[in-house]
């Protein structure tokens, strides 16, 4: 054999072989040849980004955890609705044909039963983002796909309401509306209430919980802190009822009487989505509380359970068979809200006899064993209830877009005082559109906050099964405004991402960014989110009643004067108002840094409160002043 034939030999095996991992090799030019003795062979394709499994057999290709309900012809893809309205609401997606995946009713049994994915995990296991991270999962999904397909009106039923599924009935809307409407409390759990209030107050259990540092592990003090509260509430009890008291005290047993301490709870829960703007400073600590006493180890050492589901007036009519209440022609009648706006008295007192004889009636007809009248007729106050506060808190935003559609043309504007156009730098904006661009930025946002007031009781309820799941938990973080619970709400999003949806599908169009911040530093979990749209009344409703007062000033000949030396006439008044709070309450501003607020769905509010505040600087804060303003905060 020739020397070149052995040498070509060596080469190839040379070649073939990494070579051996010393100084030599490391320092030397072929890098590529060098690999550690004990570096494993890695799979193929093992360091491509874009190797990923496909979606499971019958869910969406976007979400991936949502059952497929429409398939894209041009794309080929299946998509849930909510993802595919995302995807294709601009642009040549837009004109893509679909048409309905068939077999849907079978994927999504199997996907409630937690179908296995294509890496062999079940639909519970795979990730934080999913919605199946409770049982409930199955009632969720049919509820958000009701949500998000329920757009036009129903004849005969109270203002604002919106059909649950198409074809459906009144009556099927309040049964629908009715599981998340909670039960208005008794006059002994107000009783109770205000007990739960004033133990609340003295305990500084956020105080001693989320900081660093302490001494004790978190646990044991989140244990110490729970059972000082129960001491705390026993006292109070025995002060207030001897006899209840005594029983509590019997036996000293915190698990023993662990029902108790879950009724008191519920009644704070319950009384607070009833009545937002009540309970302040104490529900956040209440929340806190039972939030940390749903983690095993505190279960553990604590040996009972705070939370028990909230009272509903679905669930108490549907654990007496009377359902049908709901669905009786009379329904309409006994809860619908009584407006006085513009009529006379005669016409008012009608109406409450009429509202009051339709509650007698229903609770005579479905008196039940175990049921009495009281009872449908606590039932049906709590759906009045509801109706208040859709009126308190949503049609403020209805009548915002009234005077907007009144006041100023959609397209373009007839003088410099009519433009609603911003630039960026100017006057405070973050945000650079015309007069058209900023019409539809102002209509959208008013209509987001509408939709979302509209559904706020449905996602309380799932803001609360967020923040108490024992299957997501928080952790502790210096956000910029302090230490906050951050914690992902996979549910309260996913119905805000249907909500969002429904008012893009709307109007047609959608201006600005459509990122809705949960679980992060700007909005670090679902007490957060609620508590920030809670507050849209406060900011609104003010405007509105100064806006209804400005004709009235007008009528005394020293106001008249002013208003016309100062904005030529009461229209020219409400037009400067209005042109300013559309200019200046959506512009992106009142973010501490850039890259905050801007055009997102939070960052709309935020700018809207940053308007609020600057309100004493504007040239019409008199007007305000002299409709009887306290401020945003204040009793309207």
């Amino acid at each position: 054999m020739s020397p070149g034939n052995d040498s070509s030999k060596q080469e190839e095996l040379t070649q073939a072989k990494p070579a051996s991992f010393s100084l030599e090799t490391i320092l030397g030019d072929d890098h590529e040849q060098v690999e550690h003795p004990s570096a494993e062979e890695a799979p193929e394709g093992w360091d491509e980004e874009d190797h990923q499994m496909d979606a499971a057999q019958g869910f969406c290709v976007e979400c991936e955890d949502q059952p497929a309900q429409l398939h894209c012809e041009a794309c080929a893809d299946d998509y849930c609705e909510v993802c595919f309205a995302a995807q294709h609401r601009k642009g040549s997606r837009r004109k893509h044909a679909t048409r309905p995946v068939s077999g849907q009713a079978a994927q999504k049994s199997t996907a409630a039963n937690g179908s296995t994915t294509a890496n062999g995990d079940t639909e519970h296991t795979r990730g934080s983002d999913a919605m199946h991270v409770d049982g409930d999962a199955e009632d969720s999904d049919e509820e958000l796909e009701r949500a998000v397909t329920g757009t036009s009106s129903v004849s005969g039923a109270p203002p604002g309401v919106q059909q649950p599924f198409n074809g459906s009935t009144v009556g099927d809307w309040f049964v629908d509306r009715a599981k998340y409407i909670p039960m208005r409390l008794t006059l002994q759990e107000r009783k109770y209430l205000r007990l739960l209030e004033a133990a609340l107050n003295v305990s500084e259990y956020t105080d001693k919980i989320d900081t660093l540092g302490a001494g004790l592990s978190k646990a044991k003090r989140i244990v110490h802190q729970i059972r000082e509260l129960c001491a705390i509430l026993s006292g109070l009890v025995l002060a207030a009822d001897y006899k209840q008291g005594q029983e509590l005290f019997s036996d000293r047993d915190f698990q023993a009487n662990a029902e108790f301490y879950q009724q008191i709870f519920e009644f704070g829960r319950r009384h607070k989505i009833m009545n937002p703007d009540k309970m302040r400073s104490t529900y956040g600590k209440l929340i806190y509380l039972l939030q940390d006493s749903q983690t095993p180890e505190v279960k553990d050492l604590l040996s009972f359970s705070c939370v028990k589901p909230i009272k509903t007036v679905y669930t108490l009519l549907e654990d007496h068979g009377v359902l049908d209440v709901l669905r009786d022609d009379l329904i309409a009648v006994a809860t619908k809200e009584i407006y006085s706006e513009g009529r006379s008295r005669r016409e008012i007192q009608k109406d409450i006899k009429l509202k009051e004889r339709a509650i007698e009636t229903l609770a005579a007809r479905y008196e039940r064993k175990g049921l009495g009248q009281e009872q449908i007729k606590q039932c049906l106050y709590s759906i009045g209830d509801n109706h208040a506060f859709l009126r308190t808190n949503r049609d403020p935003c209805d009548r915002m877009i009234a005077y907007l559609k009144q006041y100023f043309h959609p397209t373009q504007a007839r003088d410099s005082k009519s433009s609603l156009a911003i630039k960026s730098g100017k006057g405070g904006a973050r945000l650079t559109h015309d007069h058209s661009t900023q019409y539809a930025y102002v209509i959208q946002s008013l209509t987001l906050w509408r939709e979302t007031l509209h559904d706020m009781f449905h996602l309380w309820s799932l803001a609360e099964q967020d923040l108490l799941s024992e299957n997501v938990p928080y952790r502790l973080r210096d956000t910029g405004q302090g230490l906050n619970r951050v914690q992902a709400a996979p549910k309260t999003s996913r119905m805000m991402h249907a909500i969002l949806n429904r008012a893009q599908r709307s109007i047609g169009s959608w201006v600005g960014s459509s990122v809705i911040h949960m679980g992060d530093h700007n909005v670090p979990n679902a007490l957060m989110f609620i508590d920030k749209y809670s507050q849209i009344y406060r900011i609104l409703l003010p405007i509105c009643n100064t806006l209804s007062h400005i004709t009235s000033l007008a009528e005394n000949p020293a106001l008249r004067s002013y208003i016309d030396d100062e904005f030529g006439s009461p229209e020219n008044c409400t037009r400067e108002i209005l042109a300013d709070f559309f200019r200046h309450g959506f512009d992106g501003s009142g973010a501490g840094n850039y890259f905050d607020a801007g055009s997102c769905i939070d960052g709309r509010l935020t700018s809207a409160w940053n308007w609020c505040s600057l309100l004493e600087k504007k040239r019409f804060f008199p007007i305000f002043l002299l409709s009887g303003f306290i401020g945003f905060d204040g009793e309207w």
